[in-house]
């Protein structure tokens, strides 16, 4: 079983910045990434940026040069930089990791940009 806690939403302005930061733990012992995922009100989740244990990192064309993703010195966390914040990036943030057991989820953080 993987739990994720994710902290960092809150209500910024446009032009701003915030830091989503993801901690997991439990068996996921052969982690092959771990990303964010976003759910705006009246819309599907999608897919917002993620990194591979080899590195690799992919981001949604909309949030590319805005946002960044990273991985913490221990390596089950990970960190979303997001700067230039638009009112469009208003959503519900979701932290996943793909591991042994498949695919986990955290309970979502709020992010509200407003204009």
């Amino acid at each position: 079983q993987v739990q994720l806690v994710e902290s960092g939403g809150g209500l910024v302005q446009a032009g701003g910045s915030l830091r989503l930061s993801c901690s997991a733990s439990g068996s996921f012992f052969s982690m092959n990434a771990m990303g964010w995922y976003r759910q705006a009100p009246g819309k599907q989740r999608e897919f917002v940026a993620t990194f591979a244990s080899g590195g690799d990192t992919n981001y949604l064309d909309s949030v590319k040069g805005r946002f960044t993703i990273s991985r913490g010195s221990a390596k089950n966390t990970a960190y979303l930089q997001m700067n230039s914040l638009k009112p469009e990036d208003t959503a519900v943030y979701y932290c996943f990791v793909d591991g042994l057991l498949g695919r986990s989820w955290g309970q979502g953080t709020q992010v509200t940009v407003s204009s």
